[in-house]
């Protein structure tokens, strides 16, 4: 399952986003450090099911369809804040940064409203520029790159000229345990001088700040977007970094909670939500909700969450959503189960590629594919697509 990093400074929203997009219940707190150890709970992305298009019912195994909404599981963790200097041991140090190692993506959670320092304490609100916190994480990380490599740098550069081995794969080596695959590597080093036995700190740190963005890309979730002073910064932060979703974390919870208590329907990602009945709501209930229809749904089209969740897997990390069947008739499993899987892949794989992720004897068995839709064989060299429903042929 892939992992996901939840992550930001203290006190900025953290835990209410992975609450939210979890309905865990990980303990919330306005002081820093209130998530001591990383916690690790499924959350969802969504996307379109082919049941509705085909008016079969399905009978998902590794997923959710509510309503024609394919959920598929992704695992988030939630990783406490991260103060400057970390990299140093500062706060809680270099153990949470040892909790993002297996991660395939960051989802920084900012406060948009400007009410927290750098610490993550409380200040008075907009007296704090939120776009301090972007550049300041992504240097956390890159400094504990740094400090892995740099240790061992003079000798990794000896080995490399005395022995001509491949630079990407002693770099490789020094990462193996970290998700940095050697692909990332050879990517990142078309961005710096190929006389590696010449670089100072400073290009090193370029270099690893290139592989960072590569390896394990970050999705800024501008929270506290409801309150006033976020307005004006959300806008800056957009005009500055590409990938920036205006959140309210707090308001998906409220939303969420609602929900399940049957107050309304709502269903993550959704612009409105339908009150079931208004008797059972307190007059707190209703301006709470009136509240957020006005200051996060009409203004934003959502909370933030499920969309959060959605660019990440999707965007950032490029990949689609395959439906593999055994019977391509019936668009069933063995067991007679309906669209019974929804598999992440990524983007540009081919039928082989979905096989291997199936199962490694159904790769080496493979033969070829066929798509279900329209019962016909598909090429090897065929690229995957988002709601394809394929067939593996094996030997």
């Amino acid at each position: 399952m892939l992992e996901i990093a939840v992550t930001g400074k203290p006190n900025v929203g953290k835990s209410s986003f992975f609450n939210s997009a979890t309905l865990s219940q990980v303990e919330v707190a306005s002081y820093p450090f209130t998530t001591i150890d990383a916690n690790k709970a499924v959350a969802y992305v969504t996307t379109k099911c082919p049941c509705t298009e085909l008016e079969i019912i399905c009978n998902p195994r590794n997923s959710k369809c509510v309503e024609g909404v394919r959920m598929i599981p992704v695992e988030l963790i939630d990783v406490a804040g991260l103060v400057p200097g970390a990299h140093e041991g500062r706060g809680l140090g270099n153990k949470f940064l040892d909790d993002l190692r297996q991660s395939r993506a960051f989802i920084h959670i900012i406060d948009a409203s400007g009410s927290t320092d750098e610490e993550g304490r409380p200040v008075d609100a907009g007296s704090h520029d939120p776009l301090e916190d972007v550049d300041f994480l992504e240097h956390e990380i890159v400094m504990w790159l740094f400090g892995i490599l740099k240790k061992n740098w003079n000798k990794l550069i000896r080995k490399y000229l005395s022995e001509k081995l491949d630079f990407s794969k002693i770099i490789h080596e020094q990462f193996s345990g970290i998700g940095i695959s050697l692909e990332d590597i050879i990517e990142a080093k078309r961005a710096v001088p190929e006389e590696y036995f010449k670089w100072e700190d400073e290009d090193l740190q370029k270099f690893l700040g290139v592989l960072l963005r590569i390896a394990k890309p970050m999705l800024i979730v501008a929270n506290k977007a409801d309150l006033p002073t976020a307005e004006e910064n959300i806008k800056r932060l957009q005009e500055k970094y590409e990938n920036v979703i205006p959140a309210s974390a707090e308001s998906e919870l409220a939303l969420v909670k609602a929900a399940e208590a049957g107050l309304i329907k709502y269903t993550s990602g959704d612009s409105s939500f339908e009150i079931i009945d208004e008797g059972k709501l307190s007059e707190a209930q209703k301006k709470a909700l009136n509240y957020i229809q006005e200051h996060v749904l009409d203004k934003y089209g959502s909370t933030g969450v499920q969309e959060a969740l959605n660019k990440a897997i999707f965007e950032l990390l490029d990949m689609l959503v395959v439906f593999p069947v055994e019977d391509e008739h019936k668009m069933c499993d063995g067991k007679g189960n309906v669209l019974p899987d929804a598999i992440l892949i990524r983007s540009k794989s081919k039928p082989r590629d979905l096989a291997f992720v199936i199962h490694t004897d159904i790769g080496e068995s493979f033969m070829h594919a066929m798509d279900a839709r329209s019962c016909r064989r598909v090429s090897s060299d065929y690229e995957l697509k988002s709601g394809d429903i394929i067939s593996i042929i094996c030997r």
